[in-house]
């Protein structure tokens, strides 16, 4: 790149820059209304998964014609910390349509020791987007805190980035371990409300937005059996 050329790019990015400095929600489409309240969000998931469980799912707005209106921008009106599995996926078990829910999905739905992605995405979810209701949905069988059980009682260490991701769900195990019923149902649960328990006290954005009733967080369950999604 010749100098004259280099000059030229970087006045374009420094431009571009102050632009979106100016413009810190140029991403995020703005909403033509507010927010349902958390109550009523949680309600119509809820009318959702019912649905879904019983085999009366409406399979609302997933047509094309459904996503070319919302191809300049997004108004969702929740945040969904769901486990990576394949068999799980908010939309459907929900039945809720396209950009109706904001889905963070990471293997095991942890929230302790998952990072700035998890944590920023939710972040985003609310400051940006304007969601009145966060849900950390773990779900029956999870792989993730089974493997968590199983190293805790093996005391040994799995290869790569997997063992710093039972690692952090190891702590939800031990909290749960001596609870009666069963032990990985127990963990599971556990694992949600611990991360229902973080987001709750998560500066700068989340905790003042739960203490002002903007925003709630809630956790629930998903049996792969039923299909059903209970609350923690």
């Amino acid at each position: 790149m010749s100098s004259t050329n280099r000059r030229k790019f970087l006045r374009s990015t420094a431009a571009f820059l102050a632009a979106t400095k100016l413009q810190p929600k140029m991403f995020a489409a703005p909403r033509s209304k507010p927010a349902p309240a958390p109550d009523e969000v949680l309600r119509l998931m809820q009318e959702g998964n019912k649905r879904f469980a019983t085999g009366a799912s409406t399979h609302p707005r997933r047509t094309p014609a459904d996503f070319r209106p919302l191809a300049a921008g997004q108004s969702p009106i929740a945040c969904i910390i769901s486990c990576a599995d394949s068999r799980v996926t908010p939309e459907i078990l929900f039945d809720l349509g396209i950009g109706e829910l904001f889905v963070v999905r990471v293997a095991g739905n942890y929230v302790n020791g998952a990072g700035t992605s998890v944590k920023g995405s939710v972040e985003y979810a609310v400051a940006e987007l304007g969601v009145s209701l966060i849900m950390i949905l773990g779900h029956s069988q999870c792989g993730a805190v089974k493997a968590a059980i199983q190293h805790i009682h093996d005391k040994d260490a799995l290869p790569g980035a997997i063992n710093d991701l039972v690692n952090a769900i190891k702590p939800a195990v031990l909290a749960s371990e001596h609870m009666p019923g069963d032990p990985l149902e127990n963990a599971i649960r556990a694992n949600v409300q611990r991360g229902v328990d973080r987001l709750d006290d998560l500066q700068p954005i989340i905790e003042p937005a739960v203490k002002g009733g903007k925003v709630k967080i809630v956790g629930g369950v998903y049996d792969l059996a039923t299909g059903k999604v209970q609350m923690v």
